[in-house]
């Protein structure tokens, strides 16, 4: 009886395959097996651990703010983890943004679970440093956020379905909890608890060594929340947008820049946009590091808020 045969699956996955051995080097070169010894045996490769671990180094990406699997500002579409169909991944991380008036600290985890759903805990530390001393509130006075998330694979593999131009779609929610309620109503925001709903599509395209993500919000977050939810100027969830665009240096190495609008919705404060160039690199699955110059714009009472920003990602 003949094997049944689908040509365009057969296809994507031959394709993908072919593209992701050439460019992060899946197979021994023939330098390597020309480097052994006369008579020596080539070494064997133990195989990968069938529930963890089986995705191409830097196609998980790295560590979101709020931690969700993305960029630094922003979510994409692939899960977190380095676990494919029928695997599980999870991640690690810390990072530190300190820009001109401000620091800001982010530490969590996620569980990748089958390449399929994506569960996330962050806890975000804002550090005003003098400018707490100039609103009153005492030298280094601290806001935190504690963030809860879901994403949810919806349709497209970025890294197999290379002959279609249909992208990685998932969605997602943040549930966003703050701690500083009677401070975040004294300043004109409406809550200190909300939560943004988003939709990220995501493109890699193995050929050119190229990654695309846009990510569609709906959020009343001032300040990624660290400002409360809604305010006096305006109230209730708008769009915001959010883009990546990564360039693949080689296996181990990305860059790239992000954007990332943000609604403006308290009159104390007037609220830029953000965005960033970053360097990402992988060593190995395990460990990731990205550095990036970022740009806040204004916060509260301080203009052009920018500085570094730093994450490390441990996982698999």
């Amino acid at each position: 009886m003949p094997i049944p045969f689908d040509p365009p699956s057969a296809r994507r996955l031959a394709l993908g395959c072919a593209l992701a051995s050439s460019l992060f080097g899946a197979a021994a070169s023939a330098q390597e097996l020309s480097d052994l010894d006369p008579g020596e045996e080539p070494k064997v490769v133990e195989p990968a651990n069938p529930l963890t671990g089986g995705k191409l180094l830097l196609t998980a990406g790295v560590s979101q703010v709020e931690g969700a699997a993305g960029g630094g500002l922003t979510p994409w579409a692939l899960i977190g983890g380095y676990g494919e169909r029928g695997q599980f991944g999870a991640n690690a991380f810390y990072t530190r943004v300190d820009v001109s008036d401000y620091g800001l600290e982010s530490y969590g985890a996620l569980l990748g679970v089958h390449d399929r759903v994506e569960l996330s805990v962050s806890r975000q530390r804002f550090d005003t440093r003098d400018v707490g001393a100039a609103l009153g509130l005492g030298r280094g006075y601290e806001i935190a956020q504690d963030t809860f998330g879901v994403k949810v694979k919806l349709f497209g593999d970025a890294i197999l379905e290379q002959d279609r131009w249909l992208p990685q779609v998932a969605v997602g929610v943040q549930r966003k909890r703050n701690d500083r309620g009677a401070l975040l109503r004294a300043i004109g925001a409406r809550g200190d608890t909300g939560t943004d709903l988003y939709v990220s599509a995501t493109k890699l395209y193995l050929d050119k060594s190229l990654l695309l993500n846009g990510t569609v919000r709906l959020t009343e977050a001032n300040q990624f929340g660290i400002l409360g939810f809604g305010g006096d100027r305006k109230d209730g969830r708008s769009a915001q947008f959010e883009g990546s665009v990564a360039y693949l240096l080689d296996r181990r190495f990305a860059v790239g820049a992000e954007y990332r609008t943000k609604p403006d919705n308290l009159r104390i404060a007037h609220e830029d946009d953000a965005w960033d160039v970053f360097v990402a690199w992988t060593p190995n699955r395990h460990v990731a590091l990205t550095v990036a110059y970022v740009d806040l714009g204004n916060i509260v009472i301080r203009d052009s808020q920018r500085g570094v920003y730093a994450s490390l990602q441990v996982g698999f």
